[in-house]
């Protein structure tokens, strides 16, 4: 419980991200900038908004489509990719991705996966962490207020709708916070990276002479199974696995 309280004290952060005025002034730069096709300007300008702290699903997705602009594909995979894990249920990012992932060499097919799982990673993932965490919040207010009538009207009829209702809009609050917290511990199991190195011998084991296993190109997105020694274990989408130097990826 304390974690959960501990995720939405953080996620509700981004609600706040860009409410000071040097972070405001920052990004409306780099969208006039982006706008004259000045995309190296702006991509410096979006960074620094990166830089000072601040995680925002639109300032990644505007500096994924910077990078993209500019012709840096893995730039703007891993950056679409970060405004993903902040807001899954966008479908702008969703494409932006789906397109990018176009422009690279390699095309990974990915496993079936199971209809009853697959239902349940897009349930889910439809909304960000922080509208279920304003949803969490608002239901939970909405309730005590709703008990709080009930403990002090004098209407038997007022009792009993605020008691119900309240009942039910608490039970969805519960339900949001659960959901909320399903999806964090999903990104938690699904950490991963893009590769930067143009081409990747995956290897058989984490030292430069063991047995190349397949070859990867940069843009590629991975799963990071394990950490050894500058080493990572990785895991394709096609279910096939290796290692690689860390140097030759960035987390997403």
């Amino acid at each position: 419980m304390k974690r959960i309280i501990y995720l939405l004290l953080i996620i509700v952060m981004p609600i706040c991200a860009l409410a000071n005025d040097e972070a405001n002034i920052l990004l409306k730069k780099g969208n006039d900038q982006y706008a004259k096709g000045q995309y190296k300007e702006a991509i410096t300008t979006y960074q620094k908004i990166v830089d000072d702290g601040h995680q925002s699903a639109l300032v990644y997705y505007n500096l994924g489509n910077a990078y993209f602009k500019n012709e840096d594909v893995p730039s703007a995979l891993l950056y679409y990719e970060k405004a993903h894990k902040l807001s899954p249920g966008d479908e702008d990012i969703n494409f932006n991705i789906q397109f990018a992932n176009q422009k690279t060499t390699d095309k990974v097919e990915a496993g079936t996966e199971f209809f009853i799982t697959k239902w349940w990673h897009s349930f889910i993932l439809r909304f960000s962490l922080t509208t279920l965490a304003v949803m969490t919040i608002l239901f939970f207010i909405a309730g005590c207020v709703l008990l709080t009538v009930y403990r002090f009207t004098n209407s038997v009829s007022i009792k009993k709708w605020s008691f119900y209702l309240a009942l039910v809009i608490l039970i969805f609050g519960f339900a949001s916070m659960f959901v909320a917290s399903r999806q964090d511990q999903y990104f938690d199991a699904h950490h991963g990276a893009i590769i930067f190195s143009t081409s990747v011998n995956v290897k058989s084991a984490p030292t430069p002479n063991a047995k190349n296993l397949f070859l990867i190109h940069d843009g590629t997105k991975v799963e990071i199974l394990e950490d050894n020694n500058g080493w990572m274990k990785i895991r394709l989408a096609s279910g096939n696995e290796g290692w690689i130097n860390a140097s030759d990826a960035k987390e997403i």
